[in-house]
C-alpha cells in the first residue's frame, strides 16, 4: 500500500519551525501505518532526539542558530532517522517516502540520513551546518 502524508498537519508543523516569532525549533514527522503524520514540535533538541529509537523511522526538521562573531542566522536541516531495528522493506521505502516530506519541507541547508544515535549529537549537526553556511569569520580569530 502506498504511503500518504497528512499535508495540512505536517505543513503547519514545518511553518512553526520556520516562524521567527515562535520558539519552536524542531518538528518530527512519523509513520502511523502507511500515513506520515506530525509527530510533534518542541524547543529542546534533546526532546527531538529522544524520539529517535531503534525501532523507529522518522523525519525531523530542525532549526539551529549558527554563525560567527560577525553574524548569527537560523539554519534548517532535514534529518531522516532510520533505527537499527527497522526492516529492510521499511528501509527501502524511506527514500521514496521522503519525496512526500520534501513536498512540504522545501527549505533546508543540509540533509542528513542517520542510523547511529551518536550522529544526532547537536554539536555535530551544528558543525556540519556551519560548514555548509559559507564564510566563517571565526577562523580569523584562531
Amino acid at each position: 500500500m502506498a504511503t500518504k502524508i497528512d499535508k495540512d498537519a505536517c505543513r503547519e508543523a514545518y511553518n512553526q519551525v520556520r516562524d521567527d516569532n515562535t520558539e519552536i525549533n524542531w518538528a518530527s514527522f512519523i509513520y502511523e501505518g502507511t500515513m506520515i503524520v506530525s509527530g510533534g514540535q518542541g524547543t529542546d533538541y534533546e526532546e527531538f532526539k529522544s524520539q529517535c529509537k531503534d525501532d523507529v523511522r522518522l523525519y525531523g526538521y530542525v532549526r539551529i542558530t549558527t554563525g560567527d562573531a560577525m553574524s548569527k542566522r537560523a539554519k534548517f536541516t532535514l534529518i531522516t532517522w532510520i533505527g537499527e531495528n527497522i526492516s529492510g522493506l521499511q528501509r527501502a521505502k524511506i527514500s521514496t517516502d521522503k519525496t512526500l516530506v520534501k513536498d512540504i519541507v522545501q527549505i533546508f541547508a543540509k540533509e542528513f540520513m542517520i542510523s547511529d544515535i551518536r550522529e544526532l549529537d547537536e554539536n555535530y549537526i551544528r558543525t556540519e551546518l556551519k560548514k555548509a553556511g559559507g564564510a566563517n569569520y571565526d577562523a580569523q580569530a584562531e
